[in-house]
Order: C-alpha cells, then sequence, then structure tokens
C-alpha cells in the first residue's frame, strides 16, 4: 500500500511541473503565463481564462498578415481615389443602404435626436465595415490577439484588446460569438474589444449591446462611438468643390506635421475658414455653402484639376474610426448617396 501511494505522489509531483516545464519549452506559452497573471490583475476570473487559453496556438497567418501592413513613412506619392471610390460607393451598396435606411428611420431618427449623428453616416459605416453585416470576419478573437500580442510589434495595444476580450467573456459574451478580422475587429461595426466595453449600446431595450445580430444596437453603438470622438451636429462632415484654374496651393499650405497617421493629414491643406475658401475662388458642387464661420481643410485626392473636397472637423471623426482618407471620404459619399 505504502509503494502504491508513493508512486501516486510521485506521479503528482510529474504532472505539477509538467505545465511550467512546457510552458519553459514553448514561448507562446510562456507568454500566455504572464497575460493570465496581468488579466487576473484587471478583474478577470482565473477560470476564464484557463478556460479560452486552454489549448491555444499560435496563428501565424494573422503574425504574417500583421507584419505585411504599410507603415506611416510620408512620402509624395499617392494613389488616385477614382478606383476605390468606385469600388466602396457603387450602386449595389448604395441600395443596399437605402433600403437599412428606410427599413430603420424611426430608430435612426431617434439616435439622430439624441446624438446628433446623421442617420446616413451611421448606415454608411456599417456598409463600409461589413457591407451592411455580410462579412464580419471568422478569425478567433482570442487566439489572434494573443498571437498578434506575442509576437510583440504591436504589443501593448493587442495585450490590452486580448484581456478586454477576455472580460467580455468573463461579462456573458460567449467565445463563439467573438469571431472577426484577424486584426481583432468583431461584429457589424467591427469594434475592437476595449470599443465593445467602453462604447457599445443597447439599441432595441433589450439589456445587451448585441452588434453581431441587432440592426438597432450596431446603430447605436456607432453613433456613440462618433459623439465620444467628438462629432459636431449640423456640420457636414464635408462636400466636393471645384478648384479654380490658377489657384495658388502655397496659400493654404499645411505647415504642421501630425503625430498620428502622418501619410494621412499629408494630404490635407491648412484649415481656413468657409468664408476664406470662397473667397480663394472655390465653387460648391451641387450645395449651398455652409456658415461662414466653419472651419474646413482642402483635399484633392485625384490630383489637381480633378474634384477636390473641403473637409470639417466632422471628417476627423470618421478618420477616427479608420485612419484613411479614401476611406473616410467613402463614408461620407456613401452618406450623402444613401440619403438622397
Amino acid at each position: 500500500m505504502w509503494a502504491i501511494q508513493s508512486a501516486r505522489i510521485a506521479a503528482l509531483a510529474i504532472v505539477a511541473v509538467a505545465a511550467p516545464v512546457a510552458a519553459q519549452d514553448d514561448p507562446f506559452q510562456s507568454y500566455l503565463v504572464g497575460v493570465r497573471t496581468r488579466a487576473i490583475a484587471q478583474g478577470v476570473a482565473p477560470a476564464t481564462i484557463d478556460r479560452e487559453f486552454a489549448g491555444l496556438t499560435l496563428n501565424t497567418r494573422v503574425v504574417e498578415l500583421d507584419r505585411g501592413q504599410p507603415g506611416n513613412v510620408l512620402s509624395t506619392s499617392f494613389s488616385p481615389f477614382a478606383p476605390y471610390r468606385a469600388d466602396h460607393v457603387d450602386a449595389a451598396r448604395i441600395d443596399r443602404g437605402r433600403s437599412v435606411y428606410q427599413a430603420q428611420r424611426s430608430r435612426l431618427s431617434a439616435i439622430e435626436r439624441e446624438t446628433g449623428v446623421p442617420e446616413s453616416i451611421m448606415v454608411a459605416i456599417w456598409g463600409h465595415e461589413t457591407n451592411y453585416g455580410s462579412y464580419t470576419g471568422n478569425f478567433d478573437l482570442v487566439r489572434s490577439l494573443a498571437s498578434l500580442a506575442f509576437e510583440g510589434r504591436r504589443r501593448p495595444l493587442f495585450e490590452g484588446e486580448l484581456i478586454a476580450a477576455l472580460k467580455m467573456i468573463d461579462r456573458g459574451t460567449p467565445r463563439s460569438q467573438l469571431k472577426g478580422s484577424w486584426a481583432g475587429a468583431t461584429g457589424n461595426p467591427q469594434f475592437l474589444p476595449s470599443i465593445y466595453l467602453r462604447l457599445a449600446r443597447d439599441g432595441d431595450g433589450d439589456g445587451r449591446a448585441d452588434i453581431w445580430n441587432s440592426q438597432p444596437d450596431t446603430l447605436a453603438s456607432i453613433a456613440n462611438y462618433f459623439t465620444d470622438a467628438g462629432w459636431r451636429p449640423g456640420q457636414p462632415w464635408g462636400f466636393a468643390v471645384n478648384v479654380p484654374g490658377g489657384y495658388n496651393r502655397t496659400l493654404a499650405s499645411n505647415t504642421l506635421a501630425s503625430p498620428r497617421c502622418p501619410r494621412v493629414f499629408q494630404r490635407h491643406s491648412g484649415w481656413r475658414s468657409m468664408a476664406e475658401w470662397r473667397a480663394l475662388g472655390m465653387v460648391p458642387q451641387g450645395r449651398a455653402w455652409p456658415a461662414d464661420d466653419v472651419q474646413a481643410t482642402l483635399i484633392e485626392p485625384d490630383g489637381e484639376g480633378a474634384t477636390a473636397y473641403l473637409l470639417t472637423g466632422n471628417y476627423r471623426v470618421i478618420l477616427d474610426y479608420n485612419c484613411s482618407n479614401f476611406y473616410a471620404l467613402s463614408v461620407g459619399l456613401l452618406a450623402d448617396a444613401v440619403e438622397r
């Protein structure tokens, strides 16, 4: 009997040290041990972490995708906007957006009254992010975020999002629902987990912010994001203008370097009031001028001689959602087309 008990004790001892040894042999597992400690310190239940980390393996595909992303190196060479616009503000997306717009008018108008964010902007963001929910991504967020955090290039960002995803699970969101892009965005509006925790809203009154299945929750959450980012009610995002021949672009050149998305803001002029732009000879395409004191920058996304755009501070709010001029311009143009 004593010999059997000794054998059992020895076997348990081997099992007890096996996990640490395995973690030491596998750098990814060693990293997850540290994440576990930090997640617990932020209030995530140990049982949740242990369940979700069990059997978790490195996804090398998402690491490859992240390393393939372009940087923010400044350049004087730019691609034209017109091909992107043709792909993203196409007839099918406009027609579907108008259908969503009409189907949700009562809820949309209520959200706009509450937040000041235009109905059409909410719809256009949804249309651009997931084509109105037709494709939201199928990467497992926990595995993707753990892999990206382990890789280390942007560890603070991705580890923070991994812990936020664990918090979502700990608060009742099923792991099976946390599917999305390779970079960790999920649901109809493609929120990162930390954004979901901070800004997702219940738009249909069922007590849950379901950005995966509920259109009202999706739209209310997008509007709340824009409110938080500083949307100014009553101002347009921008509008198309004709630039006069002989316009001296040095008169409104941008002398500031943006610490965020420098390549994006490199294409913008300096700020001028609408009165000043009008005095410089700009002519709106098919609309009236906003108030004279509204500030705007100028962008010529297809070069000199093509359609240009005056962009208000609300355009910067769209850039906060996705820091890309082509994206933000397309959102604004889709919104305009949807509400016509």
